[in-house]
């Protein structure tokens, strides 16, 4: 298994100050610390770094524009791998030929590293995009038809009743042939499956998810890619998993660096955005259902011990960081995606938890030969 990185590009609130100067300033700070861990785990052999695409999540996610993230990392890294996690294709987030003249720009500028995600998001994102939601998943895999046809073709025209586009050459092509690995995000069962069956790795959504439901979700698309009908160039089969990950050198220490109080942050975020702009329409009964540590949480009672008891949330000293990470081996995750620039975390904290886990866990991790999961 690979250990990757995950990166939303948090601006966590209070900020320091009233709009727009409050904004502004933890913006900064957020995309220089975000560069400098980065750059330094280039050098510490972590596999990929994702950069999403979001818009409009204030406070989790402050990067809409992963290609010029991605874009500027190419020319002040050299080892590590640059993940679209992931290009919006859905035709009114962006037209096809957008993405593909992005995607192989970066792959250009960075000598091949580039791997791309696609996605389709929300309907918060949706509805302000006029994205139709009723054909999102369809248009999702006929865009990557698209831009794959892009990549491989000298001109290149597509006519279907979503979509005309008139014969062109498209500029650039990407440096790896035909293309870079393609990988769809999933949050269902039913997803996961129609990745599978178009050839797509799988990103998924492990943070305080129960390894059983991980272990079914997986193995439904290993039975569902077994024999592909790619909408790509490419088969791609692998799993990733990303999760909040945070070590220190030992539980003691992480909970000094107050991780805790950022999972808070971080699961308060997503409940509150979540009941506001996916779930409106729930009842109040329904809502604590979905989010049950919400109110305990808004309480001031951090539900630590429910939060150490995860198997899925990856915190404390290199040994516990290292226990947990081997549970998802054994699901036969191939890359795990560690969260780990979240909340309000230091700085200096973040990049000692980048240092230990590349060097007390990551060589133990490569060694480790997977068991067959319960």
């Amino acid at each position: 298994m690979k250990l990757d990185l995950f990166y939303e590009f948090d601006a966590a609130r209070p900020w320091d100050g009233p709009h727009p100067h409050g904004q502004r300033a933890r913006e900064k700070k957020t995309y220089r610390e975000a560069f400098e861990q980065i750059r330094l785990a280039d050098t510490l052999g972590y596999g990929t770094v994702w950069c999403v695409e979001h818009h409009f999540r204030v406070g989790r996610s402050h990067m809409p524009c992963s290609e010029a993230v991605l874009g500027a990392l190419s020319q002040v890294t050299k080892n590590i791998r640059l993940g679209f996690g992931v290009t919006l294709t859905p035709f009114g987030f962006i037209h096809p030929a957008r993405v593909a003249e992005k995607v192989a720009t970066v792959d250009l500028s960075s000598q091949g590293r580039v791997e791309w995600g696609i996605g389709r998001s929300t309907p918060m994102e949706q509805t302000a995009f006029h994205v139709d939601r009723a054909t999102v998943l369809e248009d999702s895999f006929e865009a990557a038809q698209i831009i794959a046809g892009m990549w491989r073709e000298e001109r290149f025209s597509w006519d279907s009743p979503r979509f005309k586009f008139p014969e062109r050459v498209v500029t650039p092509k990407p440096w790896q042939e035909p293309h870079p690995p393609a990988w769809m995000a999933t949050a269902t069962k039913s997803s996961a499956v129609l990745a599978g069956e178009r050839g797509l790795g799988l990103l998924s959504f492990a943070i305080m998810q129960p390894m059983a439901a991980l272990a079914d979700l997986y193995q439904a698309y290993r039975a569902a890619s077994e024999n592909p009908k790619p909408v790509t160039d490419t088969i791609n089969r692998r799993i990733g998993a990303y999760t909040l990950v945070h070590c220190a050198e030992t539980a003691e220490q992480a909970e000094e660096n107050g991780v805790w109080a950022d999972v808070d942050w971080w699961y308060q975020n997503l409940a509150e955005f979540t009941l506001e702009w996916e779930l409106p329409h729930l009842s109040k009964e329904e809502q604590d259902k979905v989010f049950p540590f919400l109110k305990s949480v808004k309480e001031g009672a951090s539900p630590i011990a429910q939060y150490k008891a995860s198997d899925t949330l990856i915190i404390g000293s290199p040994e516990d960081c290292y226990n947990k990470m081997v549970k998802y081996v054994d699901l036969g995750v191939d890359n795990l995606l560690c969260y780990m620039q979240f909340g309000n975390l230091k700085n200096a904290s973040i990049k000692k938890s980048l240092e230990l886990i590349a060097r007390e866990v990551m060589p133990e991790i490569e060694k480790y030969k997977a068991k067959k999961a319960a």
